[in-house]
């Protein structure tokens, strides 16, 4: 194993992607939530993804706090999400299971809300997982998500790790991964899913797999 540690994105790496719908509907709740009973559709899905500008532009034009209105944004993401998982809607990937032959360290860092990432990394016996990171649910989580190396630095630095000294892998499944990566100075793998097709990239990985039992077996030299 040439690398100390691997880590991994979650969405679309580990678990399947939430759908749409839900995390829409999160965001309907959360507008109602602060007292905004019809906001417009374009808003709605600005807050899918928002950046800082896009918040406080958005929470600006119905004279809401955008720190409480992303809060609940989140808030009700994570729970939608984590009655996705348990009835099953948003599951693992079923070669998420090779990572545990991984002869490294590893760990998970992902753009999806702290909350929904350690109840994935518990719901689904993820013990592989030496760190788990996702973002905080406040504009500064915003600001800290991938290709923000952020995360990738806590978890690295949570392991003792140092690029280039230390060799650090990180697995994800969108180009925003693999500049992230590069940022931080580690090796970047690309997952090709299924939703991936014809993705262009910033940058070549070391990497670029259909499975993740192909990289393990990769990595792990058979």
């Amino acid at each position: 194993m040439e690398y100390d540690a691997v880590l991994f994105d979650n969405d679309g790496v580990l678990t399947t992607l939430t759908d749409r719908a839900e995390l829409r509907a999160a965001v309907r709740d959360a507008f109602d939530t602060v007292g905004v009973s019809d906001p417009a559709e374009e808003d709605i899905d600005s807050l899918l993804g928002a950046t800082v500008p896009t918040l406080n532009s958005i929470a600006k034009r119905y004279g809401v706090d955008p720190g409480t209105l992303w809060h609940h944004r989140d808030e009700y993401a994570a729970d939608r999400q984590i009655d996705a998982i348990e009835r099953g809607d948003k599951r693992l990937y079923d070669d998420a299971a090779t990572i545990n032959r991984l002869d490294a360290a590893a760990g998970i860092v992902s753009n999806n809300q702290h909350r929904t990432v350690e109840f994935i990394a518990s719901h689904y016996g993820l013990s592989w997982a030496d760190v788990v990171y996702g973002r905080e649910q406040t504009p500064d989580g915003i600001r800290r998500k991938k290709p923000n190396t952020y995360y990738l630095e806590r978890a690295m630095s949570d392991l003792d790790l140092t690029p280039p000294a230390d060799r650090v892998l990180y697995v994800g499944d969108s180009p925003k991964d693999i500049t992230a990566a590069h940022r931080a100075g580690a090796d970047a793998a690309f997952v090709r899913r299924p939703h991936r097709i014809g993705e262009s990239l910033p940058a070549e990985p070391a990497y670029e797999v259909q499975h993740l039992d192909e990289l393990v077996e990769t990595l792990n030299g058979n």
